[in-house]
Parts: C-alpha cells; structure tokens; sequence
C-alpha cells in the first residue's frame, strides 16, 4: 500500500475476489496538465459521473475526478434541474476512475450489496475563480464551495456543492440558476435508464452476476 494512497478505505471496504468493482491499482489518473494540452482538446476536461445505486437505500453517487480519484457524495433523493431543490449529499470514499464505467450488482455480504448503472456522464468545467483567476477543483473541495458547470448526456449547466456541516460531514447540491435550469421537471424519475446499456437499475438486478475474473456466481 503506497503512502498517502486515496484509494486505501476504498480498497479496505472490498473483497476484490467477490465483487466485481474495480479495484483500482492501474494507478491515479495525472491530475496536472498543462495549459496547452488543455487548450488541444476538451477531451482533457475532468469528468463526472453519476450512478443510480439500490443497496441499503435506494440511492445516486455523484462523482467528480480531483486529484487522479473520483471524488464522491451519496444523494439520496438524486439530482434535480431545479435551483429551488437542495439536495443532501453525504461525502463517501475516493472511487478510482475505472469506477466511473462500472455496472453490475454488488454481491450481498459485500458492502453496499446491490445492483448499480451509470446513470449520468460527462465532463465538467470548472467554475471556482479568485481575483478572475481559477482555483483549483482540489482547493475549492478543501474550503467546502465548489461550483461546476456539467456537461452529461442528462445533466447539463451550473451546479453548486456546499459544505454544510462536519458533524457528520454532509454538502449541499444545488442546480445554479442558468439557462439549463427546469423547475417543472423530475429528472430522475423521468429518465431511469443507464446512459451505457440503457438498462434500468431493475434490469441489472435481474441480470446474471459475474465475479472478479468474469465467471458467473454459483
């Protein structure tokens, strides 16, 4: 185990012989990258992804990449379009970036035991800025106000995640007032499938479990 390693409690909390998550250990992810490489391609910009997950609760895990891991908060009751919704979000463990393709149904026993799809994904800006200069993603989840404008194949816009409290740690996740905002719709009932298999979340329960190694569970 590598000092300092963001992935530890991650790893800690699995049994890779039995879950089919990724594990993380094909390294981080560089977080530093220059302005000219930036400027060649938006496919340099960070990602998000977020998952629709069924374990203890029914639940949405909204991840952000920062620092090469993906940052992430359980929601209970998912993401809204509308800036008057406030959004609990409980910060859990770094993920790595395998994570964000992961499907499948997480072996009882194990935790957060039940099935997952990617619900949401993309990429995002970001839009933290100090005396017009921009401050890094990894300095403005440290001082508990970030704000990012998505770019997913559902979510599109500004949203806002604040720090509310430390005792137990918990943010806020807000939709920014932007052109993208939509106070009469409730995305996340409306739009239930995965953005990967466009499976629902009941469909992935349904399927054939396989473990690390690809073999199907007795």
């Amino acid at each position: 185990m590598k000092a300092n390693d963001p992935l530890e409690t991650y790893r800690k909390k699995r049994d890779f012989k039995k879950t089919s998550e990724p594990s993380g250990r094909r390294g981080l992810r560089p977080s530093k990258r220059s302005a000219s490489a930036t400027a060649r391609s938006l496919k340099k910009r960070p990602v998000f992804v977020i998952q629709k997950h069924d374990a203890t609760r029914l639940h949405y895990d909204f991840r952000i990449e920062a620092g090469g891991v993906l940052k992430s908060w359980a929601i209970p009751k998912g993401p809204s379009t509308n800036p008057k919704d406030k959004r609990l979000a409980m910060p859990t463990e770094d993920h790595p970036m395998e994570y964000g393709k992961f499907e499948g149904v997480i072996p009882e026993g194990e935790y957060g035991a039940g099935p997952v799809i990617v619900w949401d994904s993309g990429t995002y800006r970001n839009l933290n800025e100090k005396s017009g200069k921009e401050v890094p993603i990894e300095h403005a989840l440290r001082q508990g106000r970030v704000k990012i404008w998505l770019e997913g194949k559902k979510l599109k816009g500004g949203y806002a995640l604040t720090r509310i409290g430390t005792t137990p740690p918990r943010w806020l996740l807000v939709k920014m007032n932007d052109s993208e905002a939509d106070t009469g719709r409730e995305i996340a009932t409306a739009e239930p499938r995965s953005v990967l298999s466009r499976m629902t979340i009941e469909d992935i329960a349904q399927r054939p479990r396989r473990v690390a190694g690809g073999k199907k569970a007795a």
